[in-house]
């Protein structure tokens, strides 16, 4: 890998988005269709600087406000939702090193995430009793190193990573970071990732066995819990962008179908409309559409300034302000997602359909994306919020 690019603010990050959306919205079909993982795009959004923009100032790092970090994920999101994805747990555990790292893991891992070098995760665990039920063991040994042993799934990025951050629980059973290399004696990543959408994420399976882990690799995430925290809201706002990114993108790909590829319907051309986009019935699902698009894209800006407002003054109140923002964004947003991207067809008729456009790409990464955690929750934790001034939980997923 090449040396990275470093971005110094939130106006050249914007930028080098867009530029690098424009690009990966050509092949997004095509990957998404014969399934081909998105290798050589990922190196360039490395080589991009983009993966760098939320490491601290003292650190090298432009530091950029959350609202702008939202604002590449949608932008990334519109093109292709998968490759959107398998950044978002990068910048989760880059959180966590801001967070609960000592000065030498901050010097290094920052130092890594600037060259270029990028985090996967190893979190979710299937077969256990809920996914806070975290089995994957961190056992330290007599020389103060540890040994870590379990199996992962839905692990988005470690395939492409060269480190993988693994979600464990030590001998006090508390909840631990270690970061692993990707090439690491005992690690294995399997690429069984077989979703009708997000295809190309390659969230697949990750084996831990004997994993040898010095002890300078561990971060104690458990105590992110312990005090007011943001970790859950800014994952969860950059998950809220990829919603928001996949509907402003159905939207833009129902725009340019209905323009240029759309017959009108006879008795709109009995009415005296010549072109599809002249329909007054397709006018108004355009309306109602967009009004959906820009609610969304609303929030999920009025979210990203209260977890920034938040970072600025961390208390138990402002932290709960940007979990509820965040919540409420993540509801709309999701929604949004999954409307837009079928009414896609609604909009288009029946040649949208057709398997070699890849236009049900859209609506398969929304339904797919969306199941990522229950938005019924989220309402409740709103509802309780508003009623009785009931803070959120402080469990990272919300």
């Amino acid at each position: 890998m090449s040396a990275a690019t470093v971005i110094t603010d939130d106006a050249e990050a914007l930028a080098v988005a867009a530029a690098l959306a424009a690009d990966f919205r050509k092949g997004a079909a095509e990957r998404d269709a014969l399934r081909r993982l998105p290798h050589a795009e990922l190196e360039r959004l490395s080589a991009s600087g983009l993966l760098a923009v939320t490491v601290p100032a003292e650190f090298g790092g432009a530091d950029v406000r959350a609202e702008t970090l939202a604002r590449v994920f949608r932008l990334l999101a519109a093109a292709d939702a998968s490759l959107a994805q398998i950044p978002q747990s990068h910048f989760a555990y880059v959180n966590v090193l801001r967070r609960q790292g000592t000065p030498e893991q901050k010097e290094f891992f920052f130092g890594e995430v600037l060259r270029g070098k990028r985090f996967g995760n190893a979190q979710s665990e299937a077969g256990t009793k809920h996914v806070q039920d975290i089995r994957t063991r961190l056992v330290r040994l007599p020389d103060g190193a540890y040994v870590l042993d379990g199996v992962k799934h839905y692990s988005t990025g470690a395939l492409f990573a060269d480190w993988i951050p693994v979600l464990a629980r030590g001998d006090d059973e508390n909840l631990h970071v270690a970061y692993v290399p990707r090439d690491a004696p005992g690690v294995t990543v399997v690429d069984d990732w077989n979703g009708m959408g997000q295809r190309t994420t390659a969230s697949g399976t990750v084996r831990l066995e004997s994993v040898p882990v010095p002890a300078d690799r561990v971060v104690p995430h458990h105590l992110t819990f312990q005090g007011p925290q943001l970790h859950g809201a800014v994952a969860q706002l950059l998950h809220a962008a990829i919603d928001a990114g996949i509907a402003f993108g159905a939207l833009g790909e129902a725009v340019e179908f209905v323009r240029t590829k759309s017959r009108p319907w006879f008795e709109s051309v009995d009415e005296g409309h010549e072109t599809a986009a002249q329909d007054p019935l397709l006018i108004q699902r355009f309306g109602e559409l967009a009004i959906r698009v820009r609610a969304s894209d609303a929030l999920l800006d009025a979210a990203a300034r209260a977890v920034d407002a938040a970072f600025a003054d961390l208390t138990d109140d402002s932290a709960a302000e940007a979990s509820i923002a965040v919540a409420a964004a993540k509801v709309t947003a999701g929604e949004a997602a999954v409307e837009v991207a079928s009414a896609l067809f609604e909009v288009s008729g029946t040649r949208s359909a057709l398997d070699s456009l890849g236009l049900h790409r859209l609506w398969r990464d929304a339904r797919t994306h969306t199941l990522h955690d229950p938005a019924r929750w989220k309402v409740q934790h709103i509802g309780r919020y508003v009623l009785n001034g009931t803070r959120p939980p402080r469990h990272g997923l919300l």
